[in-house]
């Protein structure tokens, strides 16, 4: 009996069996993966998104192996640690003072502690659907989850989170008239664990100057989209102004790091110790190292170039499917996209719940599995591409949903 529950340690990674086999992963270089049987694939998760320079990005590896050689756990203030803070800071606007977590759930932890301590309130509003970490407080009202969609006047709530409808301009009015213990609201800028569901226009500004109107705080949730569309946080470009951001992913290249950025005033009372925090490993040396390098990279790289590229990739898939007689739309951008099995993409998660097709996209990742494609099996799923994913690796991907639509035709051709 295997001693790892469920074969992994986490759930997110678990995958269909195909033709009785399961996929383990042995290495990853650039664009790709290679199995414990040597078979080579193409990867659109990339670490869920962490991974965007490529996977194990020479120079990464570098700065982050000198980082291990020094010492990886040198247990007070190391040298590599302010310029990584540094760094980050020079990207994140009027979001200049930066404490640095391992993971995107941390980060999320962290902010809302820091809304909570600002402003003497108790309770979090997060978007129905959105995944803001796993931690039990914002895990409530995840994709799937029955609270992820209520009735007015049903507003799911606990004592520290209570829920609002993505898109839905009146819902976040009519939530700071029901409950005025908000402390912040949380901010994705796009509903991206729920297929990608794209914010409507003037939808996150609203429900930013209604928090800010009722004394609540805003925090961008950047842990999937920060440094994504460019180096950057997508609230930014969007024109909004968050009092706090969790970062994390793409700032690392795969190394586990993440971070909290605020304005100062709403973190100064961790600068004078009147609000707890810790971390063994929080801003270690490797973490920081990973950082500095991986933004310095950023900074340099063609972010509109790899955008249409991948816009490119979805105008081919949809046509790719309907020479097939299976219609499919994409939503999202070009990096970082969801496939519905739909003539048109959701503008909200009720509308979400009701086009997904489990059986539709776990039969998609097992046919583009055996085309040497990996892809996740979920109808809530997420196709990335990184810097690595060239034109020669997207017309690979092509030759793969090719094949994968022809096998699916039979199926899931249009009736």
């Amino acid at each position: 009996m295997p001693n790892l529950v469920g074969d992994v340690s986490s759930a997110a990674r678990i995958l269909p069996d195909l033709e009785g086999e399961k996929l383990f992963i042995k290495s990853a270089k650039g664009a790709y993966l290679f199995d414990d049987k040597g078979r080579k694939y193409i990867d659109t998760a990339l670490g869920f998104g962490a991974v965007l320079l490529g996977h194990s990005d020479d120079s990464v590896n570098a700065a982050v192996s000198q980082a291990l050689a020094d010492g990886a756990a040198p247990s007070w203030a190391h040298v590599r640690e302010h310029g990584a803070a540094t760094e980050l800071a020079k990207h994140t606007g009027e979001l200049t003072k930066v404490m640095f977590t391992n993971s995107g759930s941390e980060a999320v932890h962290l902010a809302c502690r820091a809304a909570r301590a600002y402003t003497g309130r108790g309770k979090i509003a997060k978007m129905a659907a959105g995944f803001d970490g796993w931690f039990d407080d914002v895990s409530f009202g995840n994709v799937t989850s029955k609270e992820a969609t209520f009735e007015d006047g049903a507003r799911p709530s606990t004592n520290r989170t209570t829920l609002i409808r993505f898109n839905d301009f009146a819902d976040v009015e009519r939530l700071f008239a029901e409950d005025q213990d908000i402390a912040a609201v949380i901010l994705e800028p796009m509903l991206a664990n729920a297929g990608c569901i794209m914010a409507l226009p003037g939808y996150l500004k609203h429900v930013q100057d209604i928090a800010h109107k009722h004394g609540a705080l805003v925090i961008c949730d950047e842990v999937l989209m920060g440094f994504r569309l460019y180096a950057g946080l997508a609230g930014l470009r969007e024109g909004l102004d968050p009092d706090l951001a969790s970062v994390g992913k793409a700032i690392g290249n795969g190394i586990p790091v993440s971070a909290v950025v605020g304005k100062p005033h709403i973190l100064e009372g961790f600068e004078q110790n009147r609000v707890a925090r810790g971390g063994t490993f929080s801003g270690n040396p490797m973490a920081c190292a990973a950082v500095t390098t991986t933004l310095a990279h950023l900074d340099k790289c063609d972010y509109e170039r790899l955008i249409q590229r991948g816009n490119d990739l979805r105008v081919a898939i949809e046509a790719i499917f309907e020479s097939h007689g299976i219609t499919v739309t994409t939503s999202g951008y070009g990096n970082v996209f969801g496939v519905w099995r739909s003539a048109k993409a959701p503008v909200t998660y009720e509308e979400a719940a009701k086009m997904a097709n489990p059986a539709f996209t776990k039969a998609l990742h097992l046919a583009l599995r055996e085309a040497g494609l990996t892809m996740m099996p979920s109808p809530y799923g997420r196709i990335y591409i990184s810097f690595e994913h060239s034109n020669i690796v997207i017309e690979e991907m092509k030759v793969a949903f090719e094949k994968a639509a022809a096998k699916l035709s039979a199926q899931f051709a249009n009736a």
